[in-house]
């Protein structure tokens, strides 16, 4: 793997652009649910939220939490580039794990709101939005600060 040491900061900069990107569509989406919650089954309006829940997580979340895996990936792989015994890397997989649990998460109520069968409410969907944005500053504290190591 001595390979991607010299493509370190490439990789860097390609998985801050996926994480960047994977993340505007995570606390979006559920905002866009809050959204649809008040609309009309079968309406104009809820057909739009369907349209748009579909292209964002499809066009936008999906490609950058993979292209965020991969680089991130690829940034594990480096040599020297993360110490194995620090326990801030095995707390940060897990929390990004749990961010692509939320993912998964979405995607199932997104399908929901595609077949009429929501469930779930805008209080809900309201306390699960700000899911994504604790999960981040964890993940970027863990990263910048590397407790323990």
């Amino acid at each position: 793997m001595d390979w991607l040491a010299p493509l370190y900061p490439w990789v860097k900069a390609l998985h801050i652009i996926s994480v960047i990107s994977w993340m505007a569509g995570m606390l979006y989406l559920p905002r866009l649910f809050i959204y649809h919650c008040n609309a009309e089954v079968g309406s104009d309006k809820s057909e739009t939220f369907k349209i748009m829940e579909r292209r964002l997580l499809r066009a936008i979340i999906n490609p950058a939490m993979v292209a965020s895996f991969v680089f991130g990936g690829a940034l594990l792989a480096t040599p020297g580039i993360v110490d194995w015994a620090s326990w801030w890397v095995y707390a940060k997989i897990i929390l990004v794990l749990a961010l692509a649990g939320i993912h998964g998460l979405f995607s199932q109520w997104r399908k929901a709101f595609e077949a009429d069968q929501n469930k779930i409410s805008t209080k809900t969907f309201r306390i699960v939005n700000e899911v994504p944005t604790i999960l981040m500053i964890a993940i970027v504290i863990l990263v910048v600060v590397r407790p323990g190591g």
